[in-house]
């Protein structure tokens, strides 16, 4: 077996997993895998699928930096922090700065660095404008890294992703668990993106690396939330839930800041710079897989 490949993911979690299983279906004797978790017992289970995991909360550098340092790519998911700063680059700046043969290093970020558009299209052309503080976080982490293509000449890529779903994480689960609601506000829209298709952007773009490029990391189709359940609903064939509208309806803060930032997320670069063709252009075709299982 010739590995030619190492990648080292900050964040083993639902992305990086995703994409390290494409990565391997791909292309299985070419790449190494290494990253990091929360927990000694994550680690061990990580190792047992053959991922060189260690523990790393960001209050400390990594106990084993070497397997960074000798990574040809690098993808970062960690969030960003309270009050602003990446964790990763505040302990390993220096590493990522000197590194001397990275190909790829790619930036998990969200759409919600755009901010609120009333609904209207955006894309990685507009400033980023966002309204909510985790969306101010993203952006103040998404130019730290830039700043590190800028000065460094490091090969730093940027993925604005839309709400994710996918095996376990979906509209159909929620329905299932009782927890699925259909609440109603006129005129509003949330992209999304399953994350396999995730996982075909990245490899698609460490094909075809340009660095300091965003990409938005959306499907074809921003809805309506109360669509998508009454949809996965009518797949499992029961009544969907009843609607309820915004105002009347019970959240927690969190789940009603989402409905603060209403944009349509265009896709349109990542299909024609990286030639990406999305397994689930939509949300009718990811919840029917999701169905068959």
């Amino acid at each position: 077996m010739s590995i030619s490949n190492t990648l080292f993911c900050f964040g083993l979690g639902y992305s990086a997993q995703a994409l390290i299983a494409h990565l391997r279906q791909a292309a299985p004797d070419s790449w190494r895998f290494a990253g990091t978790c929360r927990s000694d017992s994550k680690a061990d289970a990580f190792a047992a699928q053959g991922i060189d995991a260690q523990v790393f909360d960001g209050s400390a550098k990594l106990i084993r930096p070497d397997i960074l340092r000798q990574a040809s790519h690098v993808l970062i998911s960690a969030p960003a922090e309270q009050g602003g700063g990446d964790p990763v680059l505040r302990q390993h700046a220096d590493d990522f700065a000197k590194h001397e043969h990275l190909k790829w290093l790619g930036y998990l970020s969200t759409t919600g660095v755009y901010g609120d558009h009333g609904g209207a299209w955006v894309d990685e052309s507009m400033p980023m404008t966002p309204s909510q503080e985790r969306g101010r976080r993203r952006a103040e982490a998404e130019a730290a890294w830039l700043d590190l293509h800028k000065q460094h000449g490091q090969p730093v890529h940027t993925f604005r992703l839309a709400g994710i779903y996918g095996p376990g994480r979906n509209a159909l689960v929620n329905l299932r668990e009782g927890k699925a609601h259909r609440i109603v506000k006129q005129g509003q829209f949330f992209s999304r993106i399953y994350v396999e298709d995730i996982a075909g952007v990245l490899a698609a773009s460490m094909q075809k690396p340009n660095p300091g490029a965003a990409y938005n990391v959306a499907d074809d189709e921003p809805a309506p939330p109360q669509d998508v359940i009454a949809h996965a609903a009518q797949l499992l064939g029961i009544a969907p839930p009843p609607e309820v509208p915004f105002e009347q309806a019970e959240m927690t803060p969190m789940a009603r800041s989402f409905y603060a930032e209403n944009k349509r997320v265009s896709n349109r670069r990542i299909k024609e710079e990286l030639g990406v063709v999305l397994q689930y252009p939509t949300y009718r075709e990811g919840l029917a897989a999701l169905l068959r299982g």
